[in-house]
């Protein structure tokens, strides 16, 4: 598959994995989803390779259901201002799992209809899956001591 947004093809393990440029990624998946087939949508998720830099990698699984494969794309985003444009407008199921990666990670996605928490409380301070936060948060209670 070739497709300009496309930096590299992974293949392991019978899988294989796109690694793309993050400003062309709401492009390259209506291209997989109207072309290649690939109507559903799994599952986003993030990863957070801290101290690296690009710090954040924004993962989508997707199904071919009518061609029976799946499809990892990956994009990595920096650690300093980590923001991607939402794949809502693609995918309507895009909606709850980018707000998790949001709630988690604080990862922002732009043009989403209602980026807010989904896990945790509106107040919360931090962002739970970040390798850096405190294992018992930063409120509520918690202390290191």
């Amino acid at each position: 598959m070739t497709h300009p947004a496309i930096v590299e093809t992974i293949e392991a393990l019978g899988e294989t994995t796109l690694r793309v440029e993050p400003a062309r990624v709401v492009e390259l998946c209506r291209f997989l989803k109207d072309q290649e087939k690939f109507e559903r949508l799994s599952a986003v998720t993030a990863v957070d390779w801290y101290p690296a830099e690009p710090r954040f990698e924004v993962v989508y699984h997707l199904h071919s259901v009518a061609g029976n494969k799946r499809l990892r794309v990956k994009a990595r985003l920096s650690g300093k201002s980590p923001e991607i444009d939402s794949m809502t407008a693609v995918w309507s199921g895009a909606n709850w799992y980018e707000r998790e990666v949001y709630d988690m990670f604080g990862i922002t996605f732009r043009n989403h209809p209602n980026l807010v928490r989904i896990l945790n409380p509106t107040d919360w301070e931090g962002y739970p899956l970040r390798k850096d936060y405190p294992v018992h948060g930063y409120k509520y209670g918690y202390s290191n001591e």
